[in-house]
């Protein structure tokens, strides 16, 4: 990866515990991307060290706090950020923005973590009525650049294998994004590819986690590909592989950040009897 290319990557933190945040840091901070969009956040320990020893080392951190037994966004960038309201009002805190300047002008990132369903009807309301307020918010004008990307939990509707469990309004949300002047960047680079980004117990995998860019950022995508190591390593860091994606656009006002800490919790004191 060159400086004169920005790299982002989407990553499913899958709500770690503070022992599991410590290897997720180690491994993001010695990731190449200069900007991390985490999902599946959580108001938790884990999720809070995170930040914190991120923001200490001088990266720029956006994190809506979920509310309580709630999941969200977080955005780690080495590059200098704006922030960028997404104007997403229903479970705010599962979409979060950012824009960062290029050379060739200002670059939007949005994450998104959609939210996942049963077969109740509760459930299956709470992820239409989420994905209908994408659908009215996150329209662009093709002539910018804009990246949407994240654990969206929904499939293409030619994805292989199919899965009669999933409803016509998550395959709709895949498809509008084309009608709303976006390509998925994965598809964009690699047409006929079969790659997964979760796995079930069965074996059967599915293409949850999605990169979706405006048009006229399209012209300048340079890579688009799965990171299936933390999911498969030995002690894998998280259920999902991440997604990596790099566009011939080259950043500016990068910060100057170090190593992030990894010290261990500090020890209780003794009890006194």
């Amino acid at each position: 990866m060159t400086a004169h290319s920005t790299h982002v990557l989407t990553f499913n933190l899958n709500n770690p515990g503070r022992e599991r945040a410590e290897r997720q840091l180690t491994y993001l901070a010695a990731r190449p991307e200069q900007i991390l969009v985490l999902t599946e956040t959580a108001n938790s320990a884990g999720c809070a060290y995170l930040e914190r020893e991120f923001t200490q080392a001088g990266y720029s951190v956006t994190f809506p706090r979920p509310e309580r037994r709630e999941r969200g966004v977080m955005i780690v960038s080495r590059l200098a950020t704006r922030p960028l309201t997404t104007h997403i009002t229903y479970l705010p805190h599962r979409a979060a923005g950012v824009t960062v300047d290029t050379e060739h002008g200002p670059l939007d990132v949005i994450g998104l973590y959609v939210p996942s369903r049963d077969a109740s009807e509760a459930k299956t309301e709470r992820k239409a009525r989420f994905l209908r307020e994408c659908r009215d918010v996150l329209p662009f004008q093709r002539t910018g650049m804009r990246i949407v990307l994240g654990d969206l939990n929904v499939l293409e509707p030619a994805h292989n294998p199919r899965y009669r469990f999933f409803r016509p309004f998550e395959y709709g949300f895949y498809s509008w994004f084309d009608e709303a002047g976006y390509v998925d960047a994965f598809r964009h680079l690699h047409p006929d590819a079969l790659d997964y980004s979760w796995v079930g117990r069965t074996g059967d995998g599915y293409r949850y986690d999605h990169a979706h860019v405006s048009r006229h950022l399209a012209e300048y995508l340079r890579g688009c590909a799965y990171v299936h190591e933390p999911r498969t390593m030995d002690e894998r860091l998280t259920d999902h592989s991440a997604l990596t994606v790099t566009a011939a656009l080259a950043p500016t006002g990068a910060l100057t950040v170090t190593a992030p800490a990894t010290a261990p919790e500090p020890a209780r004191a003794p009890a006194l009897f």
